[in-house]
């Protein structure tokens, strides 16, 4: 009789194991891993806090997948996320993952940050060499790492300048579409300020070649026909250090 209980005791046993044999396998291997959940935790709180002390305006922080095969070891100690070294603080870049435990491990995350910020667009065509106006301009919200090529955000800034080719509605003013009006043109008859000292000279002559502000030009004097360079500060207006 006691043999009888024993076998089937036993049997029942193997029937257990049988019919629950992933349960009972991934007992141990289940805590083995570090849960990729808790690694893309890691990573996503610590780029949404350095992306909103970077940038002021509206930011989305987007994490990459990880590779579904990767295995690290589980770690005691709570994770810690970095920048990675020469990671961009918009556009596509990475963040590391580690842990601090005694032969812990490193790893990196791609992910994305969008900013938002207000930029200047034309609000309506503008024709090539067309100066600047505040009424020529709008600003939009637009996604900051998508813009390469740079923006502006100041009118002011930009107020007056020249339109190098013609600019669609809606484009975003970059530094590419713009150049300094040109304040001086060749033949034309300018102020020539030369300083030494607390001594300061004005005289009149010929400007030899156009200018823009901050361009070395020549100047004939008209009282003495001789020839001096000088720097574009103004409209009509060119400064010679003696």
């Amino acid at each position: 009789m006691r043999d009888k209980i024993e076998i089937s005791s036993l049997f029942i046993l193997l029937v257990m194991i049988v019919a629950h044999p992933a349960q009972t396998l991934a007992a141990g291997p289940a805590t083995q891993w570090q849960d990729h959940a808790a690694i893309r935790a890691a990573a996503q709180s610590f780029l949404d806090a350095y992306s909103a002390n970077q940038h002021e305006g509206r930011s989305e922080v987007r994490l990459g997948s990880l590779d579904s095969r990767l295995r690290v070891k589980a770690c005691k100690a709570p994770l810690e996320a970095f920048m990675s070294p020469g990671g961009r603080t918009m556009g596509n870049t990475t963040v590391g993952v580690r842990c601090p435990d005694v032969g812990g491990w490193s790893l990196y995350v791609a992910a994305r940050i969008d900013v938002f910020g207000p930029v200047l667009t034309a609000r309506q065509p503008l024709a090539r060499g067309t100066r600047i106006q505040p009424g020529d301009l709008e600003l939009v919200e637009r996604n900051l790492s998508s813009l390469p090529y740079g923006y502006y955000s100041d009118i002011q800034s930009i107020t007056g300048q020249v339109a190098k080719r013609t600019i669609k509605t809606a484009t975003v003013i970059t530094p590419q579409l713009l150049q300094p009006p040109r304040l001086i043109k060749r033949g034309q008859r300018v102020t020539l300020i030369a300083e030494t000292g607390p001594l300061k000279i004005r005289s009149r002559g010929t400007a030899m070649s156009d200018g823009k502000s901050g361009d070395l030009i020549r100047v004939k004097s008209v009282n003495s026909s001789r020839i001096v360079d000088g720097i574009v500060i103004s409209e009509g207006v060119v400064k010679v250090t003696l």
